[in-house]
């Protein structure tokens, strides 16, 4: 295999990897080659693939619904939740999200968000990059508590303790992070109605940008993926 273009210069001119080193590609859903570089030139790599396998869909899987946070601070998010292995990230546009997304932005935000996944994912060495939807309204993100095997809502008033709740082994786990001013009543009761769970993480309190992927982490710990 050939490795040009961005990646092959950030591996060959940035990291300065040479002959006899191994390299492993992924196609970002799961397939990887693990390779060992053959030939190394300005920009690109001559790669020859030792072995593949593919890694099927992790189960549970994780769900994070993330209201939108202030500006750097949404890629920062994104950064953590892959790192952690959150799988799907949807971006929500809850009542008190400062930034509100419509038109040519929400296109350009949901692509920096996109890229930092993709980013992370390497990083992280993840076979499989998070999937970013589309911005979500908050009926879109009950119908996703509803169809989860089990679903919970992040808040610091709750008396269920997130570490408490039985994680299922296969169907998707939703958790749900609401922004720097907190849900609604409205949102509060209309997440309860369509099954989910309150729960908090614990006496402090975190940053709507990194919420999730602490959750996130707590809820991996309690399943057999970690």
């Amino acid at each position: 295999m050939v490795l040009s273009g961005a990646e092959g210069r950030h591996a060959a001119t940035v990291r300065r990897i040479g002959p006899g080193e191994r390299v492993d590609l992924s196609d970002g859903r799961g397939l990887v080659a693990e390779c060992v570089v053959t030939v190394a030139s300005p920009g690109r790599l001559e790669l020859r693939v030792v072995s593949r396998r593919s890694e099927p869909p992790p189960q549970p899987g994780l769900v994070a619904v993330q209201a939108i946070p202030k500006g750097s601070r949404a890629e920062l998010a994104v950064e953590l939740m892959t790192e952690v292995g959150v799988d799907v990230i949807v971006p929500w546009a809850a009542a008190r999200s400062i930034p509100q997304w419509s038109g040519d932005r929400a296109a350009k935000a949901a692509g920096r968000w996109r890229d930092a996944a993709r980013e992370a994912a390497k990083q992280a060495r993840r076979s499989r990059i998070p999937v970013v939807t589309d911005p979500a309204t908050t009926d879109g993100v009950i119908s996703r508590i509803r169809a989860a095997a089990l679903a919970v809502v992040l808040d610091r008033a709750a008396t269920a303790r997130l570490t408490e709740l039985a994680v299922p082994e296969s169907g998707d786990v939703v958790v749900v992070a609401g922004p720097e001013g907190g849900l609604t009543e409205v949102e509060s009761a209309a997440f309860a109605a369509a099954g989910a769970t309150p729960a908090r993480l614990g006496p402090s309190v975190l940053r709507a940008s990194t919420a999730a992927a602490v959750a996130a982490a707590v809820l991996l710990s309690r399943s057999h993926r970690w």
